[in-house]
This record gives C-alpha cells, sequence and structure tokens, in this order.
C-alpha cells in the first residue's frame, strides 16, 4: 500500500516541453494581438473624436460672419447645410439624453424665418435691437420631456439698456415622440428683466436729491416688472410643432424644425436665472 502510495508520487505526467513553450508562445501571441487590437480601437476613437471637433469648428467658422442668419447667400446657406450633414452623421440614429441636452444654449445660426425676421427688424429700425437669443431646456431629471424657454433679449435704444433692456420668454412643454423628435407645446409668453437706460432714469428720478418717493416707486416698479400671458384656453388649441434634434454633445446643439421650418446651430452658455 506504501508502495503502491510512493510510486503514485514519484509518476511523472507526461508532459512535452516543446508543447509547453509552445503553449506560452501562443498564449503570448493572443495577449499581444488583444493589446494590439486594443490599442487600434483607441487610436481610431481618437482620430475619430478629432475629425469632429474639426468638422464642428469648420461649422462655426462658416457661420462666424453670417450675423446669425441675417446676411447669407443662397450659396452660403447650401456650404452651411452641408457642414451640418457632416457634423450630423457622427451622431446618427443616438438617442436623445435628456440629462446632456438639459442646460442653456445660445443661437449661433438659423434660416427659420421667424427668427430671421427679428434681425431683419432690428436692421432696419432704429428704435429696435435684438440682443442674444437662447434655449434653455429643463429636462435633467426626467425621462421622456420637459420644459423649453426660449430667450430673447431686446432692447429700444435710449430707453433702455442697449441690447439686453429686456427679456421675452416663450415657454413651452415638451415630450418625445421617438428617438430624435421632440414636440413643442408652447404655454405661456413672458415679458421681464426691464432694465432702462441711464437718461430714463435720469427723467424718472433725477440725481439732485432729494429723490421723490414716487420717482423711486416709479423705478422699483418697473424693474420688478413682468408680464405672463397665456398662449392656450379651454376654447382654443393650443400651439405646437415637432422638432429634431440632429445632433448632440456637451457644447453643441443642432435642431431642425420638421416641415421647412429652418435650421438652428447652439452652443453651451452659461446658466442663465429668471
Amino acid at each position: 500500500m506504501i508502495s503502491g502510495f510512493s510510486s503514485a508520487i514519484c509518476t511523472r505526467p507526461n508532459v512535452s516541453f516543446s508543447n509547453t513553450i509552445r503553449g506560452v508562445h501562443n498564449h503570448g501571441r493572443v495577449a499581444c494581438l488583444a493589446t494590439s487590437m486594443s490599442s487600434i480601437s483607441m487610436t481610431a476613437a481618437r482620430d475619430s473624436e478629432n475629425e469632429l471637433e474639426s468638422q464642428k469648428y469648420e461649422l462655426l467658422k462658416i457661420i462666424q460672419d453670417t450675423q446669425r442668419g441675417l446676411v447669407t447667400t443662397a450659396d452660403q446657406r447650401s456650404i452651411i447645410e452641408e457642414a451640418m450633414v457632416v457634423v450630423e452623421s457622427f451622431d446618427a440614429g443616438k438617442e436623445i439624453d435628456l440629462s446632456k441636452l438639459d442646460g442653456t444654449w445660445r443661437l449661433q445660426y438659423t434660416s427659420a424665418s421667424d427668427v430671421v425676421i427679428l434681425f431683419e427688424s432690428a436692421a432696419r429700425l432704429p428704435f429696435f435691437q435684438v440682443g442674444q437669443i437662447f434655449q434653455k431646456f429643463e429636462c435633467k431629471s426626467e425621462s421622456r420631456g420637459g420644459l423649453v424657454r426660449n430667450v430673447i433679449k431686446w432692447s429700444v435704444p435710449r430707453l433702455l439698456e442697449e441690447n439686453e433692456g429686456a427679456t421675452l420668454i416663450v415657454s413651452a412643454r415638451f415630450s418625445c415622440v421617438s428617438a430624435r423628435n421632440i414636440y413643442l407645446k408652447f404655454e405661456e409668453i413672458g415679458l421681464q428683466n426691464i432694465n432702462i437706460s441711464e437718461d430714463l432714469q435720469a427723467v424718472i428720478a433725477p440725481a439732485i436729491l432729494p429723490r421723490s418717493f414716487l420717482s423711486l416707486q416709479i423705478l422699483q416698479f418697473i424693474r420688478s416688472f413682468k408680464a405672463q400671458v397665456p398662449v392656450t384656453s379651454p376654447e382654443r388649441r393650443s400651439v405646437g410643432g415637432l422638432y429634431y434634434l440632429s445632433y448632440l454633445d456637451n457644447n453643441m446643439l443642432l435642431g431642425r424644425a420638421v416641415g421647412g421650418g429652418g435650421v438652428f446651430v447652439f452652443t453651451r452658455a452659461q446658466a442663465l436665472t429668471f
């Protein structure tokens, strides 16, 4: 019994040294191949990201001198459209990330006639200015929709502060109807943040003391004035529209109003408070 046990201990498995070396060699080849493939994949991803950033920069450069869409020719609009399509191709088919969409976006360019007409009016009329235009999405904790505010800064020279004398806000609820389409249901139009010019302040409440209680009350009323007008009522159908978000990342948003309503190019902006 002990002899058998001793014999079992002393018996060596029949393992070929050359097979062992070959196995180690093959394992090394597999590990090397996996590392090589991972490196190629990382390089390809980096190249794709660099190409995307280059195309985004090219798009912004093309629209830079259009005054947000006011000054464009048919050829320029065609070039801008082509540049947008190139950027959109990097994000095609992906579902809208609402947490990424959440926040404030500054309008850089549009071909939408209902926005361009504001720029045209400001260019023609000496008593009307259009400042920055934003879209503010509030949907970080939502899964299928949220709130969007279209914010327009405008002014009347000599009466209000330049470009940001007052703020017009058009608020809408939106819902995701497909991977990329959202439906907007407009709720109200508001006017607030009225900042009168120093000239007008001097007329209402002269710098020469003492200022009257009434003049100070007038200034305070103007500064805190806020008006909101609903665009829906039980007797009237709500105004709405379909909006296609064609590209979205952390610093750029491209959109198209479905039905030929125009295209939009936005970049990320600092948060707005109301």
